[in-house]
């Protein structure tokens, strides 16, 4: 099996360009598209998120998010975010690749919506 730490590189590109695209389609200028896509793409944000989908995990899909969470990268998390949130930022994003490198997009769409349905936190009022 792939390497969660691959899945989570690739899940990082695939959860940015989610979030951009949703944002895009709101028509508002760069700047502000970009402090929110930051926001939205931040551990604890990703933390959160992971939170929302968790119950609607199958049992394989539970077994990457594992996998990621327990994953040690060769550098620490960025000063500015709590270890346990990089974790499972990290879980969250090695999930993500492994839907989209396993062909699953559907299932991706499904829980990339159901991770941001509540997102009115994020995309209303931090801005």
């Amino acid at each position: 099996m792939v390497n969660p730490l691959q899945m989570a590189y690739v899940g990082d590109a695939v959860h940015a360009l989610f979030v951009r695209t949703r944002l895009f389609a709101g028509g508002e200028n760069v700047g502000r598209m970009h402090r929110r896509a930051s926001r939205s793409v931040s551990a604890a944000d990703q933390s959160h998120a992971l939170g929302r989908i968790e119950p609607l995990l199958t049992e394989q899909e539970a077994d990457i998010v594992r996998r990621g969470r327990n994953a040690h990268a060769h550098h620490a998390a960025p000063k500015h975010a709590d270890p346990a949130d990089y974790s499972r930022a990290t879980a969250l994003e090695a999930l993500l690749g492994y839907l989209y490198l396993s062909g699953q997009t559907q299932r991706l769409a499904q829980l990339l919506a159901a991770a941001h349905a509540q997102d009115g936190r994020t995309e209303e009022t931090h801005g």
